[in-house]
C-alpha cells in the first residue's frame, strides 16, 4: 500500500523529468519541501483537462455520498477498473502524483520498522492515481487515491504493495482523454517500473508522526527496529 510519502523536488523538477517545455505548464523552481506527505491532506496532482496539464492541491482520500467508512486512499489496480467505487474515476478522473519516494513499514515481530523506498538513480517517480475530476474543484472528501500493484521479488520482504510507478513516458498517455480505459489498464501493466529500479533503506520511526516533517526522515539508520 502508500500511506505516507515524500514530495519534496521543485516542481520545475518533476516537469523536466517529463519532458515538458516551459509553455505546457507553468515551472515553479521553489522545493515543494514536503518530506512525510499523509492521507486527509492536499495534494499536488498532474491532471489533464481541455487538453492541457494542470498541477491542482487535491484532497488524498475518496468517500462519495454512500460510503460510511473512513476515506480509502489506495485503489488496487487489478480491481479499480471494474468496481463499483472506482470504475467511474478510472475512465475519467486518471492523474499522476509526481513524488521523490514513499515509505513503507516492515512488521518485526511486534514491531514495525520504517523504510524510505526511492529510485536508484533518484530521479522524480509518478505515481499513477485516480480520483474526482475536476480537480479544479474541491469535492471534500472526494479528492484521489493512489493506485497500487502487487510487490514482487526483493520489495514484497518489506510489503506486498507498492504505488503503481509509471515510466516517464507512459505518464502523458495515462493523463490523456483520448486513453480508453482499456488502454489505461495496459499501460497499468506494461508501464510499471519494475522493483530493480528501486532501492529503500530503515529510517527513523519519526516519520510515524505527520508533524515530522524534516529531511533527517530520509536518512538512513543503524539500528532498525530499536
Amino acid at each position: 500500500m502508500c500511506g505516507r510519502f515524500a514530495q519534496y523536488s521543485s516542481r520545475d523538477e518533476y516537469f523536466e523529468s517529463l519532458g515538458l517545455k516551459a509553455e505546457e505548464i507553468q515551472y515553479d523552481p521553489e522545493p515543494i519541501g514536503r518530506f512525510n506527505v499523509a492521507p486527509g491532506t492536499k495534494v499536488l496532482l498532474l491532471n489533464e483537462r481541455d487538453e492541457e496539464l494542470h498541477l491542482d492541491p487535491v484532497y488524498w482520500g475518496f468517500g462519495p455520498e454512500w460510503w460510511d467508512k473512513q476515506p480509502l486512499i489506495n485503489a488496487r489496480c487489478e480491481t479499480a477498473a471494474t468496481g463499483r467505487m472506482f470504475k467511474p474515476l478510472w475512465n475519467n478522473g486518471r492523474a499522476i502524483v509526481p513524488a521523490d519516494g514513499w515509505y513503507e513499514w516492515k512488521k518485526d515481530g511486534s514491531n514495525k520498522q520504517p523504510f524510505f523506498i526511492y529510485h536508484k538513480k533518484k530521479t522524480p517517480l509518478f505515481f499513477a492515481a485516480i480520483g474526482k475530476a475536476p480537480f479544479s474543484k474541491d469535492h471534500d472528501k472526494e479528492g484521489f487515491v493512489i493506485v497500487t500493484s502487487p510487490s514482487n521479488k526483493g520489495m514484497v520482504d518489506i510489503h506486498d504493495r507498492r504505488p503503481l510507478v509509471l515510466t516517464t513516458d507512459a505518464v502523458r498517455e495515462w493523463l490523456s482523454e483520448e486513453t480508453t480505459p482499456e488502454r489505461a489498464q495496459e499501460i497499468a501493466v506494461d508501464a510499471a517500473v519494475p522493483e530493480k529500479d528501486f532501492s529503500w533503506h530503515p529510517v527513523s520511526k519519526k516519520v510515524g508522526n505527520i508533524h515530522n516533517q524534516g529531511d533527517e526522515l530520509l536518512e538512513e539508520i543503524d539500528d532498525p527496529v530499536a
